[in-house]
């Protein structure tokens, strides 16, 4: 069954997912990392949720972080675009289509994790408005 994006519910199948994928177990501990996505324009209004990684175990939770490593600034068509692989966030990134503020170090030091997190998720089902 589909998940709404941006809900509580697919907040929580997205950290389900992380969470039991093998290949994210395998790369995810000993670190912390927490990334705040904020979106614009979104069909209930300009919304955040926030992503990350804490003693070895996912989290994801609609709503701003309180100290986020780094924060993603994006419209709402272009989440969509990254979340359904029709974008990737490095091209966005460089096409102007998203702002990255904070460390960026970490986000290349923890490059791997990212990824693992991306392919975990790849296999929910959303639905988008």
């Amino acid at each position: 069954m589909a998940v709404k994006f941006l809900t509580d519910e697919w907040a929580q199948a997205m950290a389900e997912a992380v969470n039991s994928d093998d290949n994210f177990k395998s790369v995810a501990g000993g670190i912390s990392l927490c990334v705040q996505q904020d979106i614009t324009g979104a069909p209930a209004g300009d919304t955040s949720y926030h992503m990350g990684i804490k003693d070895g175990e996912a989290f994801c939770a609609i709503g701003a972080a309180e100290s986020p490593d780094l924060t993603v600034k994006q419209s709402y068509d272009v989440a969509v675009q990254i979340a359904k692989g029709e974008l990737n966030l490095q091209n966005a990134f460089m096409q102007g289509q998203v702002q990255v503020q904070g460390n960026l170090a970490i986000a290349m030091q923890y490059q791997p994790q990212l990824q693992s997190l991306e392919g975990a998720i790849s296999g929910v089902e959303v639905e988008y408005d």
